[in-house]
């Protein structure tokens, strides 16, 4: 059975995020897996004592099902009962390495977390905990705003550089958006001084549908010297649902688009769910072949 992983640290600010998991995975009828992960010696300090105890990780692990159970009775009420949501506390000195080992576990196609504050792009960028699951994780990240109330997602927007690494990106994101009949919206934003825009999103575009069967795509350049300004009031115009961001090994998207200069205009836009995904190995959302 498919699975939708989702990450917690007990926080507010991860409310919105478990809430959206939950519908996210009723409306797919996919399981969903709750999971924190903890450092054991902590726990140790945490009883005040310095000598190990025989039963001190089945402890730690009963106390953090609990706790989870208990977090999810609050924030989902009923739906805590779902016979499809499952409860995995993770024990290990990396928050990283222990999500890791547990989507890998469940071959989660989707790893659901919190954005803090709006922060996510600032996260991104900056080698957080959510960037490096970017680049070790076995599957994209969905980055949920504080406050968010999930909706099915209609309107997806990709952003794209024009790079090869996008046609594989955008193949394995229909497969997704053809669960919920979603509109992708390919754009591009070029600058002044990047006048063959349109010429580069003519040929990418003939590339592109060549490789991906999906007929609700729409492609779109647009033409500015702020481009954050435009992304942020495309997405508004939009009415876009979902912004999907690819992470590079190389200079493109994110170092041209996201510069020094953008990132705190970013940080405070934390509106719309953010979905990263990985272009260096190719990351699987696990959609058709996932047991």
């Amino acid at each position: 059975m498919k699975t939708i992983l989702y990450v917690t640290d007990y926080s507010m600010n991860s409310v919105a995020a478990l809430k959206y998991a939950h519908e996210m995975a009723t409306h797919m009828e996919t399981r969903l897996v709750i999971t924190h992960v903890f450092d054991k010696p902590n726990e140790m300090g945490a009883v005040g004592t310095d000598e190990p105890s025989p039963n001190l990780g089945q402890n730690a692990f009963r106390v953090h099902r609990s706790k989870l159970e208990g977090f999810c009775e609050e924030h989902l009420d009923s739906g805590y009962q779902d016979t499809l949501l499952q409860i995995e506390p993770a024990e290990n000195k990396s928050v990283v390495k222990g999500i890791i080992e547990v989507a890998t576990k469940w071959h989660a196609y989707l790893i659901v977390m919190g954005m803090k504050g709006g922060s996510a792009f600032r996260e991104i960028l900056m080698g957080s905990t959510t960037k490096q699951l970017i680049e070790q994780g076995p599957c994209p990240i969905l980055s949920i705003p504080t406050g968010t109330s999930y909706r099915l997602p209609k309107t997806i927007v990709y952003a794209t550089d024009f790079e090869e690494e996008d046609v594989y990106a955008i193949r394995k994101l229909a497969e997704m958006a053809e669960k919920f009949r979603a509109l992708i919206k390919v754009v591009h934003i070029s600058t002044e001084e990047e006048y063959k825009g349109e010429m580069q999103m003519e040929w990418f575009k003939e590339m592109l549908l060549q490789k991906v069967v999906y007929e609700r795509m729409d492609f779109e350049v647009l033409f500015s010297n702020d481009i954050f300004e435009s992304l942020r009031r495309y997405i508004g115009e939009e009415y876009a649902d979902l912004i999907v961001m690819l992470e590079r090994e190389k200079v493109g998207f994110v170092n041209k688009w996201f510069r020094q200069d953008l990132v705190k205009k970013m940080e405070s836009y934390g509106k719309v769910p953010l979905l990263s995904m990985r272009g260096s190995n190719h990351q699987l959302f696990y959609f058709k072949s996932a047991l």
